[in-house]
């Protein structure tokens, strides 16, 4: 079966990786699979592919009998990844061997109106907690926060010099 120019596999390529990206399987470090099948250029092993290469890791270890710190070297892994890996596949299966997408790092949610509307509704009534507040917001903004972000986000700005 012919392959195809080198453009149409090169842009079958990046098709992939948009694919991979968008299902957060995209190996962030592709360039330390050292492991021969990955290496090799092959179409099948794709170094790209974490789930893919995570499987081979677990098998290697599992059915041939790999040492576990040699397996996750060669497939970019520390040891203590290689464990989180096999414990994840063991309770979930294939989709256990994706990367976890990372929850917000910021109360994103707490915009600078919400702040203000915090701040003025506690500045009314200055005993109201973080429950009230919570639904206020959704009464007066249709926001929904929940109170241990209201509680988190408020603390932080008092402890950054923001009145509140």
């Amino acid at each position: 079966m012919a392959r195809g120019s080198s453009r149409e596999r090169g842009r079958l390529g990046e098709d992939k990786a948009a694919a991979l990206r968008a299902l957060h399987a995209l190996n962030p470090h592709p360039e330390a699979v050292a492991d021969a099948a990955f290496v090799g250029g092959g179409d099948f092993f794709d170094p790209r592919d974490v789930v893919q290469v995570k499987y081979e890791m677990l098998r290697r270890v599992r059915a041939e009998g790999q040492a576990v710190t040699q397996a996750a070297a060669a497939f970019g892994f520390s040891r203590p990844a290689f464990y989180q890996a096999r414990q994840s596949f063991k309770a979930e299966g294939l989709p256990g061997l994706l990367r976890q997408r990372p929850g917000p790092r910021r109360a994103h949610k707490l915009t600078e109106v919400v702040v203000a509307f915090l701040q003025q509704t506690l500045a009314q009534e200055p005993g109201l907690g973080a429950r009230e507040l919570a639904r206020r917001l959704q009464a007066g903004l249709e926001v929904s926060v929940h109170p241990r972000t209201i509680e988190r986000g408020m603390a932080q700005r008092q402890k950054r010099g923001h009145r509140s």
